[in-house]
């Protein structure tokens, strides 16, 4: 009977993790070449100057830094970003994130043929959980609003980039 109940509890414990977990994926269609837009990307550190929902970053070593992130919802996400890797030739950008969110993210970037002619297709994904304790109490009512916060930030993230770059964008 002892062992039914343990079993139980991390079953319980394994649907409850499902609900803190989160994949994402955005894709951002750019009229700019790919080492344009690749060059904005990999400079986290000045995010906050075309990005709205950045709304800081603290640079802690030259492979870290804290990002302050905050979309329509009010409360502001706290993130180490740590570089894991960043190759341009293969257009690869990866990072580990830590804080209130802990996973990892990725930009790809490649040159895209579109509606427009020559640009840049930049691939974002992203796998994280959620360790705040105050987002983890609200992971299964608020599940749907979260995933909105993520998705308008990510429109106001490619409209941004694509001013910055003097160039129309498109998501797909």
């Amino acid at each position: 009977m002892d062992r039914s109940h343990g079993d139980r509890s991390r079953t319980d414990r394994s649907h409850w993790d499902r609900w803190t977990r989160y994949r994402f994926r955005s894709v951002w269609d750019l009229d700019a070449p790919p080492a344009r837009v690749y060059g904005v990307l990999e400079r986290t550190d000045a995010y906050p100057c075309w990005w709205p929902q950045v709304r800081g970053v603290r640079p802690i070593d030259g492979r870290s830094s804290t990002l302050f992130i905050r979309s329509v919802l009010p409360y502001e996400i706290r993130v180490t970003v740590t570089e894991l890797l960043r190759d341009p030739d293969r257009g690869l950008l990866e990072a580990a994130l830590h804080g209130d969110i802990e996973g990892w993210a990725r930009w790809t970037v490649r040159a895209h043929w579109g509606r427009d002619g020559y640009g840049t297709r930049a691939l974002y994904e992203q796998e994280v959980e959620v360790r705040s304790p105050l987002l983890r109490r609200l992971a299964v009512p608020a599940r749907p609003a979260f995933r909105l916060n993520h998705a308008l930030m990510m429109r106001a993230g490619r409209r941004a980039l694509a001013t910055r770059l003097g160039a129309s964008s498109e998501a797909v």
